[in-house]
């Protein structure tokens, strides 16, 4: 249900600007969060698939990872312990959500990129050096802070500081720095897993540090964006030259009047909280703050991100034969985000949306067949069958890393208003980690009781989200960032939710 959008070329000439150095540095300094996001996801599946690790703080899995008979293919890695130790980061990152949207909206972008790189720094310390499961899970702690204020910030950041006609490939920049950032963990855990002593996963652990210091000191010269500057109440002046910067032009006027103009609706509104709970007029972008991200967790993506090695062990390969099967998947995952790049601004985000979703969908249903029908309670399954699981599983990945990857985190960015946008990121940010601390707790639990039906599981989420972006997620490839309120106005469904009483009773919609 396309909405056709009148305008939007002229609009798109008067405020698109040049891709300049200036915005492509900056956004790749900001897009370490990214990476830190990728390796953070990627280094906990690897690792707790590592068995010196595993020796070390969670012996009791150990134990069934060396052939206890009476334990299930499927229930060797069921541990809270274990999910503990991957959630516990996301659980930290949601708490923070709400105080970086504080921060993000009052005291800018910038800051907020600080503080959550300083917070992955020492969480990478921590964990680098930790001799019993506290440390470790107190490093993963900071690791979530870090999260919370980044996850708020980069997105934004990367949205507001790019053209509007390349915003959607800028955006998706995120997606891909969290792809490189999961490939370069699965490569490190590979070559960690073979150093001698059993002591490569401190290694892993604490090469989180490199990206988080990338991040905070380039957030110490990085520039705040325009629209936050406007938000703050500086000078339109200080403003104007800002953005001649960024976009390399001179001719900024029409942006940055409608920067301004979408501001000063901030004024009387009350918080961009109160304003986005309770206006009927952001229902729309509420509706799609909660659902994108609740989607975007339940493809089953971090499960196979966070546990893809511990899958592979799962069907019977070796612990560096599995280690080097998620690099390969990793590497896929990245060629593929950089396609949708370069697609998203040309075929539009509900294309890519449900290309992808119907994808997934075939992929997971394949993937539970095969699982349920070839993998019994012990034992593994063939070389071909393993081989052919792992050539899905890439197809799977592929299909989310053009798609609900990087659409899941550019759409929620570039759909609100300038006065809810921070509280919108906020909803969006609090609502994927909820469903990633969900999946990434309960997953190992789930593969125990369910055995491979936990795919059509998935599967079934996939058709679902599928079917909601088709009938109620309008387009918005090309269309100004301060612009993109007025889509809602011309769909179909939302025209009528969001219609004031007076439109109603007067018949105008």
């Amino acid at each position: 249900m396309a909405v056709g959008i009148v305008g939007v070329e002229s609009q798109e000439r008067r405020d698109a600007g040049m891709v300049t150095a200036f915005v492509v540095l900056s956004c790749i300094t900001a897009g370490m969060g990214g990476v830190i996001f990728g390796y953070d996801i990627g280094i906990a599946g690897g690792v707790s698939s590592m068995e010196p690790f595993l020796r070390k703080f969670f012996p009791e899995v150990h134990r069934r990872m060396e052939g206890d008979a009476r334990v299930s293919n499927y229930c060797k890695f069921d541990s809270q312990l274990l999910t503990a130790f991957t959630s516990s980061l996301y659980i930290a990152g949601l708490l923070t959500t709400f105080l970086a949207s504080r921060v993000t909206a009052g005291r800018g972008r910038r800051p907020s990129m600080l503080l959550g790189g300083s917070a992955f720094l020492v969480g990478a310390a921590i964990g680098g050096a930790s001799v019993n499961i506290y440390m470790v899970i107190l490093g993963r702690v900071l690791l979530g802070i870090g999260l919370g204020f980044a996850n708020q910030a980069v997105p934004l950041y990367l949205s507001e500081m790019a053209p509007s006609r390349y915003r959607g490939a800028f955006s998706n920049g995120f997606q891909l720095s969290v792809g490189i950032g999961a490939l370069a963990a699965n490569v490190i855990n590979y070559g960690t897993e073979k150093i001698r002593g059993g002591w490569g996963w401190r290694v892993s652990l604490a090469l989180a540090a490199v990206p988080a210091g990338l991040l905070t000191l380039g957030a110490l010269f990085l520039p705040e964006t325009p629209n936050s500057l406007v938000q703050q109440g500086k000078d339109r002046r200080e403003v104007e030259l800002l953005l001649r910067k960024i976009r390399g032009s001179d001719d900024v006027a029409y942006e940055l009047d409608g920067i301004v103009a979408a501001n000063s609706a901030t004024a009387g509104g009350g918080s961009g909280m109160r304003m986005l709970l309770s206006q009927r007029r952001y229902r729309p972008q509420l509706v799609m703050a909660v659902m994108i991200p609740f989607f975007q967790q339940v493809t089953g993506i971090n499960a196979i991100a966070f546990y893809a090695p511990v899958l592979l062990r799962t069907i019977g390969m070796g612990e560096s034969a599995s280690l080097l099967s998620a690099v390969v998947t990793g590497v896929i995952g990245v060629g593929s985000t950089f396609l949708s790049m370069f697609a998203v601004d040309r075929f539009g985000r509900r294309t890519l949306f449900l290309v992808g979703g119907v994808q997934m969908l075939a992929s997971q249903v394949i993937i539970g067949g095969i699982m349920a029908a070839k993998l019994g309670d012990d034992g593994g399954v063939s070389k071909a069958w393993a081989t052919l699981l792992i050539l899905l599983i890439a197809v799977y990945v592929a299909g989310f890393a053009w798609s609900w990857g990087p659409l899941g985190w550019l759409v929620p960015s570039e759909i609100f208003p300038l006065e809810i946008r921070s509280a919108g990121q906020s909803v969006t940010v609090a609502v994927s980690f909820v469903f990633t601390v969900f999946v990434a707790q309960a997953f190992l639990s789930m593969l125990c009781h369910m055995k491979g039906g936990i795919f059509f599981f998935f599967a079934a989420w996939l058709a679902v989200m599928t079917v909601f972006v088709y009938l109620l997620l309008p387009e918005t490839k090309g269309m100004p960032i301060e612009k993109v309120a007025d889509v809602w106005r011309e769909h179909g469904f939302w025209s009528r939710i969001i219609a004031s009483d007076e439109e109603r009773a007067g018949g105008k919609l």
